[in-house]
């Protein structure tokens, strides 16, 4: 059986209280949660405070993004050694809004996964389509390009140090989630694109759906058996929800 995941991704939200709050209410209940690692990925202002609040808990510590690069002049940037200063345990590369919002290319994204690898961090590889490309039939090409940018510039066998977060980016935010047969599809499909490289590499690498997953939708998406977990967005603002997501994700 794979490793079991959740993760938080708390997205341009919090401040020092309510992230506070948030932490204390969580605490209780997620170190009693036995067969599943919960990480939380926190605005990058944040971080400090999240290691310190989490520290000799079970729960780890991610970040939002990181720069593809080590050190330098990039103003506004940071770096996998910083995040891996600050105690933190993973790093989300190519997540959809940096995708489309921010313009970050496959190529990019493939170099930050490396970054992140080189900073002893666990990238969390996210991959997704739009509604138009799942409409138009193009769900596998889509995934496969994007999966492919990364085997290309780390090969088969670091990819399998990091996670694999499916998100179609058409259920992120939108209240829309992709049926537990959608997602168990796009699942398996990314196991197979892996398995023609290294069946055993690809059996045993933690892949995640993301995508407005919520307490009452979670225990059927994440009883499929290519998903692992989850990369959850809003519901993870919420301690009731994100707690029942964790527990459903060792159910």
């Amino acid at each position: 059986m794979n490793a079991k995941l959740v993760i938080a991704n708390w997205k341009m939200h919090g401040t020092h209280a309510t992230n506070a709050r948030l932490i204390d209410a969580l605490l209780p209940s997620l170190q009693g949660i036995d067969g599943v690692q919960v990480a939380i990925c926190p605005p990058m202002p944040y971080l400090a405070q999240l290691s310190d609040l989490l520290e000799h808990t079970s729960v780890a510590v991610g970040a939002q993004n990181i720069s593809e690069r080590a050190q330098g002049a990039f103003t506004g940037e940071v770096s996998g050694q910083m995040l891996a200063d600050l105690g933190c345990a993973y790093a989300l590369v190519g997540h959809s809004e940096r995708r489309s919002l921010y313009g970050e290319t496959d190529a990019q994204v493939a170099m930050k996964f490396e970054a992140a690898l080189n900073a002893g961090l666990t990238p969390v590889l996210c991959l997704g389509e739009t509604i138009h490309q799942r409409k138009a039939g193009n769900t596998n090409a889509v995934i496969g390009s994007q999966l492919k940018a990364v085997l290309d510039q780390v090969g088969i066998a670091k990819l399998a140090k990091g996670v694999i977060a499916y998100e179609p980016v058409w259920a992120i935010g939108t209240g829309e989630t992709a049926t537990p047969e959608q997602a168990q599809q796009v699942h398996r499909h990314i196991r197979q694109v892996l398995a023609a490289r290294d069946p055993a590499l690809a059996a045993g690498i933690t892949l995640l759906y993301g995508g407005s997953v919520k307490d009452d939708n979670a225990a059927q998406l994440f009883a499929q058996h290519d998903i692992d977990g989850g990369l959850i967005g809003g519901a993870s603002l919420d301690a009731t929800s994100f707690v029942a997501i964790c527990q459903a994700a060792c159910a």
